[in-house]
């Protein structure tokens, strides 16, 4: 094991230089003698691959040149010892120091351990289909010989078939598929004439794996159910975490995926939202999943989300298992959830039919491991198998913009095993895996199928459902992802990226419009707004969406609003100041939301001419956080500046990170100096707490808001 000096001195850098690419990408050191693991050698290489491309290509060319050295070396000893000149155009390189001899060696060395870490480009199968031993493919231009090859039989053979048909010709001869037909047919085979597999539609590119080659992999189970029935609750209690404080409105607001390990076996967990105006995304975890758990409160029974979800799995054609949760409760009534599964065509296996039903707690665990268990029976009927050994395929399950790595897209792997410095397409987007990171944060070397990944060095951010393929060479990947975005241009029907000259060319006749800039936190809340936006059904009026993104709210946005007689909708996030400024002088409307059925009803109500009375924010208070102590008792306590006007206790607050909100609650406590008040005010320090809320950073900014009724 090599430390930080070694790797230093392997890679032609200083210490410190070394040492400041481990701070950036978060490896933790003492000092240069700090041991360097696999992990830590390979994301410092794809760092440093980044600056001045340092280990791309083959590793060959690289021990090369390392050669090349102390032959040069050697070459200008002797010339020194035999008095020759070298005249400047000599294309030696200076003459190092014998002490460092010993170090180019140890270099070469660490190189051929290096080789072992890439080693796996040369063992990865190509993503290509496999071809029936029955089949000769024709080319265009094919020979005697080649078909002979094909055939494994000796040209002459051929020759002499063919003068049997009437067709004289020689082994280097091309020969027509009308006839290489006839003479395939002989050897009771079938010839096909090539097609060319256009690997940029990989969506629709099947890949056929040898069985050899086929090894088990972890199911993929998906979590189901209406609004409350306590999907998370259940995920929290199967990974021992916390997840579902942290939702806003309690109601989980997007897809993640989680990998648990039960009985020395892998299950990995996508967790949908439960309300009506997810569907899309059940619909995009039901396409993704091997099994689905439909679960159902014993105290609420089957609701409509519910049945909606068992049409879901229905049509992936997946396993259903069911988990009647909540039994714990007194008012739980488990016959009447059996009723109604069977009304919905689920018959229980203990009523006769063949669906597994599960009897749970979520809460206190009762039935979990029984569930679990019976997760693992259903994957070993099923046989779910995968081949590791070639180019990772997959889906993209979330994705977001971050300022200080850029786009960070959370990947499940089907097929194949995805690695750091592997070029990728996902969608129409091309990048290189920067860093890999498992569910719970930690940087991976390479995934497998069926694991859950959070990949970094995209271009662009990704749609969540998007597809993605891994290649050998990121000039590749760049093709085709330059493939796919002309062919996705030329289909794009919608306003997406629309220039206001497009915008204002429509004609809309009979039909009143809204138009709305939708803009959200991420992909899969932009998706489950739009389709719920879109699915209102107001005679005479229509919601068009002229733009959709990920991200705050910005002065482009503002732009395009004004130009197109639109209103803002933000949901889990907000505008920043120039925006806000921007708004105000044109008279464009922003609204933001953080539940997406008030979202709905509002607009609902505003298209039918039935508003409530409007309420307007007001931020009567700004605070920056400066710095964060750290308290046994009370856990965080954020160390804030007071910017503009006024805070006090119990007020609404909400924390804006990158424009985006990441907390939404009241102000639970503040301390000034070592006394707690009542209220703070500009120019002021102070300590503060939030209701419920540990997920303070260095930077966030508190906004102190009140609602005031607005005359229409």
């Amino acid at each position: 094991m090599m430390n930080i000096e070694d790797y230093a001195l392997d890679v032609g850098k200083t210490v410190e230089e070394i040492k400041a690419l481990c701070d950036k990408i978060g490896i933790d050191y003492k000092d240069e003698t700090t041991p360097l693991d696999e992990t830590d050698i390979i994301l410092l290489d794809n760092e440093l691959q980044d600056q001045e491309d340092y280990i791309e290509g083959d590793i060959e060319d690289l021990e090369s040149k390392l050669y090349e050295d102390e032959v040069m070396d050697k070459a200008e000893e002797l010339a020194m010892d035999t008095k020759i000149d070298l005249d400047n155009s000599t294309s030696f390189e200076k003459v190092k120091p014998r002490s460092q001899k010993k170090a180019d060696n140890k270099k070469s060395d660490f190189f051929k351990e290096r080789k072992k870490i890439y080693k796996h480009r040369e063992k990865l199968q190509k993503n290509e289909a496999t071809q029936d031993d029955n089949v000769i493919l024709y080319k265009e231009g094919m020979t005697v010989s080649d078909l002979a090859s094909l055939l494994d039989v000796v040209a002459v053979e051929l020759v002499k078939k063919l003068m049997g048909l009437g067709v004289m010709a020689n082994v280097n001869q091309s020969i027509d598929f009308e006839t290489a037909e006839v003479i395939v047919a002989d050897y009771n085979k079938t010839l096909k004439k090539e097609e060319t597999a256009d690997i940029s539609n990989f969506e629709s590119f099947e890949i056929e794996d040898r069985e050899e080659d086929l090894v088990e992999r972890p199911p993929v189970v998906t979590i189901m159910g209406h609004v409350d029935h306590g999907k998370t609750t259940l995920l929290d209690m199967i990974r021992k975490s916390n997840v579902a404080l942290g939702e806003a409105g309690g109601i989980t607001q997007a897809i993640g995926a989680y990998s648990v390990t039960c009985n020395g076996k892998k299950i990995t967990f996508i967790d949908t939202p439960g309300h009506a105006a997810f569907t899309e995304m059940r619909a995009r975890g039901a396409s993704i999943t091997d099994i689905v758990i439909i679960i159902v409160a014993a105290d609420d029974g089957v609701m409509p989300q519910t049945k909606e979800a068992i049409d879901h799995a229905k049509a992936a054609g997946v396993p259903i298992i069911v988990a009647i949760n909540k039994i714990d409760k007194p008012e739980a009534n488990v016959e009447r959830v059996m009723t109604g599964l069977v009304e919905n065509g689920l018959t229980p296996e203990e009523w006769g039919g063949d669906v597994i039903v599960n009897k749970i707690s979520a809460a206190t665990g009762e039935g979990v491991s029984e569930l679990l268990e019976n997760i693992l029976l259903v994957a070993e009927m099923q046989e779910y198998k995968a081949n590791p050994s070639r180019y990772a395929t997959g889906v993209v399950i979330e994705s977001k913009k971050n300022s200080k790595v850029g786009s960070v897209a959370t990947l499940l792997i089907q097929n194949g095993t995805l690695r750091l410095g592997d070029p990728i397409v996902v969608g129409t987007i091309y990048g290189k895996v920067r860093t890999l990171k498992n569910d719970l944060g930690q940087n991976i070397v390479e995934a497998a199928p069926s694991t859950p990944v959070e990949v970094t060095g995209l271009s662009d951010v990704p749609n969540a459902g998007d597809k993605f393929m891994a290649f050998e060479s990121e000039k590749q990947a760049k093709h085709i992802a330059d493939e796919r975005s002309l062919r996705a241009r030329e289909k794009d029907t919608n306003f997406s990226g629309m220039s206001l000259e497009d915008l204002f060319g429509r004609i809309q006749e009979g039909v009143k419009e809204i138009n709305v800039i939708l803009k959200a936190d991420v992909n899969g809340s932009l998706e489950a707004v739009r389709g719920a936006l879109e699915k209102i059904d107001v005679e005479g009026v229509k919601i068009n969406i002229i733009r959709g993104a990920v991200g705050g709210i910005t002065e482009s946005d503002i732009v395009l609003a004004r130009a197109s007689d639109a209103i803002i909708i933000g949901f889990n996030v907000r505008a920043n100041a120039q925006a806000q400024d921007d708004a105000k002088e044109y008279g464009v409307e922003i609204r933001t939301y953080d539940i997406i059925y008030k979202v709905v009803e509002e607009m609902e109500d505003a298209m039918k001419g039935m508003l409530d009375p409007e309420y307007e924010e007001q931020v009567t208070g700004k605070l920056e956080i400066r710095q964060l102590f750290k308290f046994s008792k009370v856990g965080l306590i954020a160390g804030c500046h007071v910017l503009t006007g006024v805070v006090r206790n119990n007020e609404k607050a909400r924390i804006v990170r990158d424009d985006v909100v990441v907390y939404n609650g009241a102000v639970n406590t503040l301390q000034h100096e070592k006394d707690q008040v009542k209220e703070v005010t500009k120019g002021m320090d102070c300590g503060i707490t939030l209701e419920n809320c540990q997920d303070y950073k260095e930077g966030d900014i508190i906004e102190i808001y009140d609602l005031v009724e607005v005359k229409r």
